[in-house]
């Protein structure tokens, strides 16, 4: 017990050093400087796989991971000599469409299995009834094609997909990019999936129940040189939100309070907490760190010149015509 809590201790202690050997630059107003173009994408999913039963990997874990992970992408982008066959699965994105990362999630400097810290087994906290709410929505989804309005928010071009505009900001399988601007009474995240921007107003109070626009409303504040931000008034829209790295419940009572904190020339730590005890039994905690991207962010037009929803919805109706027909 005592060399556990001598390590335990060690590593709080290296972490608070890491966070604060930096002097975040400042704005020309005084502001900790965040802005940027920054990137979240990483092999790390919000909820720990269950070949891990620890939050911090070693350095040998993560290699393996990542190795893994490459080597799955290669598989994708191995098509037979032959081509596919015509009228069969072809399959979705090759990896050239994707970026979810090639590392692991590495927050001051330990690779790590998940995103969530907190709970310590790396899973979300469920209440039984949403549990089920969760799995009856996803079976929803792949079955649901009466019309548009049935289909995933993303897929319609509303918000993002998951919870890539948040809060909680959380990496999806590509345009994991955010753009950050500041003025001395707002803080302008751009989002580049779906090309979502989220106005974050530095003080002031929220509006009242009945005003809940997508992404909820956020008021921030400045605690020595950290973003605190607090949303409320969630859309009940947005009450699902499932992506291929993620799938939550946060309900239009949730509160979600985000920290963002310049702890190097290129890095900023991205740590939230989720309070929602009309979905889980205790609250949930997550960190992320948020890197330089490469280059600069470009419209995502979505579904301009993009014809999968209505062939979604033709595909549906064809089925349904050649069921009757057989019957």
């Amino acid at each position: 017990m005592n060399r556990t809590a001598l390590l335990l201790t060690a590593a709080v202690l290296s972490a608070a050093a890491y966070a604060k050997s930096f002097d975040a630059p400042r704005t020309d107003f005084g502001h900790p400087d965040l802005q940027g173009t920054w990137t979240n994408a990483t092999i790390t999913a919000l909820e720990r796989p269950d070949r891990f039963d620890h939050l911090v990997l070693t350095e040998t874990e993560a290699a393996e991971w990542e190795r893994r992970t490459a080597g799955f992408f290669e598989a994708i982008d191995n098509v037979p000599e032959e081509g596919l066959e015509a009228g069969e699965d072809v399959g979705g994105y090759n990896s050239f469409w994707m970026d979810p990362g090639t590392k692991a999630l590495r927050v001051d400097g330990e690779a790590r299995s998940s995103i969530i810290t907190y709970p310590d087994s790396g899973k979300l906290p469920y209440r039984l009834g949403a549990r089920i709410k969760l799995i009856n929505f996803m079976g929803n989804v792949i079955n649901a094609f009466d019309g548009p309005e049935q289909r995933p928010l993303g897929e319609r071009c509303v918000v993002g997909f998951g919870s890539t505009g948040g809060p909680p900001m959380l990496p999806v399988l590509y345009n994991n990019n955010y753009q950050i601007v500041q003025t001395p009474d707002h803080v302008m995240i751009h989002v580049e999936m779906n090309h979502d921007a989220r106005i974050i107003q530095l003080g002031g109070e929220h509006p009242p129940a009945h005003v809940r626009p997508w992404m909820g409303h956020s008021i921030g504040r400045w605690e020595d040189d950290a973003l605190v931000v607090e949303t409320t008034n969630f859309h009940p829209g947005q009450t699902f939100r499932a992506a291929v790295k993620h799938q939550l419940l946060l309900s239009p009572e949730g509160v979600v309070t985000e920290t963002l904190r310049r702890v190097g020339e290129a890095e900023i730590k991205y740590s939230f907490k989720v309070q929602d005890p009309a979905l889980y039994t205790q609250p949930w905690r997550g960190e992320i760190t948020f890197r330089p991207a490469d280059g600069r962010i470009y419209e995502y037009a979505c579904h301009e010149g993009n014809y999968a929803l209505p062939g979604i919805l033709a595909g549906a109706r064809r089925e349904e015509a050649e069921t009757a027909g057989g019957q």
